[in-house]
């Protein structure tokens, strides 16, 4: 024999308490949209790129800052070449795309030191820079030129500023290189970056913003394309030995 069931006495809740409820039920929502939104990403971030990648001797080497498969800058370091009673080594720096522009002015790409804000106000070329460059002619017994050869030192971890273009709009970046001198200079890239916000600027060695990313390197080095830095490298202002008959110019160091 089954029990009966007990009768269900249905509760009288006071409109105090319905009140309470709902004052409840509405803060909790709140709480979790203002989570929510705490919790969506941020549009701001720099963009790095960590590398070991030494730039090969006379082919055009092709950084794409932002991995979006377009070549944005070339860097060139031609070996050892000689000419007549001549010689000349050196290491340069290019725009990929028209509208890209270089930090540096004078002919002389910039060696800029960590910390140093690479922005709107700043000196950029578009025409391609030397870096370093060594030469030898009769009577001058070999001279260095460029802030990044230093006087035939070289420089660690210096920064390259770039001014480049993302879907017509300007943006900032940056890249590390070490370069030293032994009859010849070898660069090495280390590292690049670049800030996601068109027209603000960077900080050269920043690697993290709101957001940090580090995506896989988009480096290429291959033959060089028509009218690239290669091509251009032993014709372009301040890398042409042959019509060195001027007086030596006071050489370019960093400090």
């Amino acid at each position: 024999m089954k029990a009966s069931p007990l009768p269900r006495k249905t509760a009288n809740l006071s409109e105090s308490f319905h009140q309470q409820l709902s004052m409840y039920a509405f803060a909790a929502s709140a709480a979790s949209v203002g989570v929510l939104a705490l919790a969506s990403p941020s549009e701001a971030k720099i963009v790095y790129t960590p590398a070991h990648l030494k730039i090969p001797l006379n082919t055009d080497f092709f950084l794409d800052l932002n991995h979006d498969g377009i070549n944005d800058f070339v860097l060139f370091n031609y070996s050892l070449q000689c000419h007549a009673d001549s010689c000349a080594a050196g290491v340069s720096v290019g725009p990929a795309r028209t509208g890209n522009e270089m930090s540096g002015e004078h002919d002389l790409a910039s060696a800029l030191r960590a910390g140093v804000r690479i922005g709107g106000r700043g000196h950029f070329s578009r025409s391609a820079l030397n870096m370093a460059e060594w030469f030898s002619s009769p009577g001058t017994h070999g001279r260095f030129e460029g802030l990044w050869a230093n006087g035939g030192k070289g420089v660690k971890n210096r920064y390259l500023g770039f001014k480049f273009q993302i879907n017509g709009r300007i943006h900032f970046g940056w890249a590390r290189l070490n370069v030293s001198f032994d009859r010849g200079f070898t660069a090495l890239l280390t590292g690049y970056a670049f800030e996601t916000i068109p027209g603000k600027a960077i900080i050269a060695g920043a690697t993290k913003g709101p957001d940090d990313a580090e995506p896989t390197a988009a480096l290429s080095s291959h033959t060089p394309e028509p009218a690239t830095l290669g091509a251009l490298a032993l014709g372009a202002p301040g890398l042409s030995i042959w019509r060195r008959e001027e007086p030596a110019a006071k050489t370019q160091q960093s400090n």
